[in-house]
């Protein structure tokens, strides 16, 4: 194991990330007088360098901002595909929406994120804010455990674009462990948002070198797209969980699974615990609630998203009975989460992503953006509310947590892991609070997918080796077709979090599949 700090306690601040560096720059930033804000902008922005194929400034951002007075606000800075986009080429061509390539390409919304983040919440701003991120990107940085494991199991389609290829596969091969990669063009791009602010890249020169590269690739992409792109905050929706409120971002979130998930855990009086007598009908709530998602989250500036209807009580006792019936006897995303909190009453979850490793499979060479493939996402059945279309946003996976009892922060999750993010955050909630766990075991515990990190869940599962025989027997027995990975495997994501006790004290912890590291004070 590395010599990284996994847990910690404290009274004045925490923050945990997926990589060490990024905790570091969050921890600076806290000692220079910010916020918790202030910490996860460092750490986010820093992240974009460090976790090249799980985020970065040709990505999305989703968070849960808590203020002092305990109001909590969500962001949603998630972009939507160009208006030039020709559906029907698309399915023609294509059949079903590509997984990489320009295609899958829709506007970056990252920077929007940390650009409103810093200029409504932050003491230190933006600028200050990529400092380490700048300098990582132009000194140069040691590849990650997890980056050298993407770069090479997925070499020969990453080394297929020349932009990718200059920075990750110097020598032909893949970076490994350790070697060291800088990014100047990176480096550049950060340090003209630090300059310029958000205006460079949505609508100015550098949106425009962005767009130039995209289109030469075959991307629709066009100046009028990252003009027009606007990051938006809403109220959470809010759940009950036993005698917690959990928050999440509303569509075009899927953060509405999880409120689904923790209500018909409650409502058939489950044994909470994922490798307990019940994990075969827990399965089975993943497995229905990941159903209602593909089936209905959407861009609600386009579609309906029934989020009541899937939330009252008719519909929570409709799949407490499809649990039942199913139990009765028979014969990939990447993508980083932070979270962080201090004494003064802020607090905040966020999620920032690429979608799959290295998103699009395109770095664009002028700007070094690595572009993510989030369109991906859509679907072109024309009666789907989440059909392909220009200026709509996709069904998105990103999924920030606040956790409150009796009106006090009592949790801040988060996680990677694509379409099985509610799962991941419901298996944090569940260890910590039911089973009382410490933060550190209940991250570190075994886990277990339904469908692994893949939208469109079905019968098949993913599970580390640690898993005992006893609960994937009772998996298999329900219909289940388990795929035995790693013991702790990146295959069933990361999370990180924070939970805050009676005396207002910070436990944190991140998860050690991740190559991350905690900070308290």
């Amino acid at each position: 194991m590395r010599e990284r700090p996994l847990t910690g306690r404290g009274t004045a601040f925490a923050l945990a990330t997926p990589h060490a560096r990024a905790t570091e720059a969050g921890l600076a930033a806290f000692h220079a007088g910010g916020s918790a804000i202030d910490a996860a902008l460092a750490a986010a922005t820093t992240l974009a360098v460090v976790y090249p194929h799980m985020c970065g400034v040709g990505g999305d951002l989703f968070a849960l901002v808590q203020e002092p007075d305990g109001r909590t606000i969500a962001l949603n800075a998630s972009g939507a595909a160009p208006l030039g986009v020709d559906v029907e080429r698309v399915r023609r061509e294509h059949g079903g929406m590509p997984t990489h390539g320009p295609l899958t390409i829709t506007v970056p919304g990252a920077v929007s994120g940390w650009a409103l983040l810093a200029e409504r919440w932050s003491r230190l701003g933006l600028a200050r804010a990529l400092e380490p991120a700048i300098a990582a990107a132009r000194e140069g940085v040691p590849v990650a455990r997890s980056l050298a494991a993407t770069l090479a199991e997925d070499a020969e389609r990453l080394r297929a674009d020349p932009g990718l290829a200059a920075v990750f596969f110097p020598g032909g091969g893949p970076l490994a462990e350790g070697e060291t990669f800088a990014d100047h063009a990176l480096a550049a791009t950060l340090e003209g948002l630090a300059e310029r602010g958000p205006q460079a890249l949505y609508g100015g020169p550098l949106g425009e070198r962005l767009v130039e590269g995209l289109r030469a690739l075959g991307s629709p992409m066009a100046l009028e797209d990252l003009a027009r792109h606007e990051p938006e905050l809403d109220s959470p929706l809010i759940g009950r969980y036993r005698d917690l409120h959990v928050r999440v971002v509303p569509p075009s979130s899927q953060g509405f699974v999880l409120l689904e998930i923790l209500a018909a855990v409650e409502l058939l009086g489950l044994e909470p615990d994922p490798l307990g007598p019940d994990a075969a009908a827990l399965a089975e709530i993943f497995r229905a609630t990941a159903a209602d998602r593909d089936r209905h989250n959407a861009d609600p500036r386009f579609a309906r998203v029934p989020v009541g209807e899937l939330l009252d009580e008719g519909h929570l006792a409709g799949l407490a009975e499809q649990v039942r019936e199913q139990l009765a006897p028979r014969a990939s995303g990447d993508t980083i989460a932070l979270v962080a909190a201090d004494a003064e009453g802020w607090a905040i979850s966020l999620i920032q992503s690429l979608y799959d490793g290295f998103g699009s499979g395109i770095r664009e060479p002028q700007t070094g953006i690595i572009c993510h493939n989030r369109g991906s996402a859509f679907v072109l059945d024309p009666e789907h509310p989440n059909v392909l279309a220009g200026g709509k946003r996709p069904a998105h996976t990103l999924m920030p947590v606040l956790v409150h009892r009796d009106g006090r922060l009592a949790a801040v999750s988060g996680s990677m892991g694509g379409g099985a993010q509610p799962q991941i955050n419901a298996m944090s909630i569940l260890r910590a609070f039911d089973l009382g766990m410490d933060v550190g075991e209940a991250l570190a515990a075994p886990r277990w997918l339904v469908g692994g990190m893949e939208l469109h869940a079905g019968r098949t599962l993913e599970a580390e080796a640690r898993v005992p025989t006893s609960v994937l027997d009772r998996l298999v027995r329900a219909g289940y077709e388990p795929t035995i990975l790693g013991p702790f495997d990146e295959g069933v994501g990361h999370a990180h979090l924070i939970r805050v006790g009676p005396d207002g004290a910070f436990e944190v912890a991140t998860d050690p599949r991740a190559d991350g590291a905690v900070a308290v004070s």
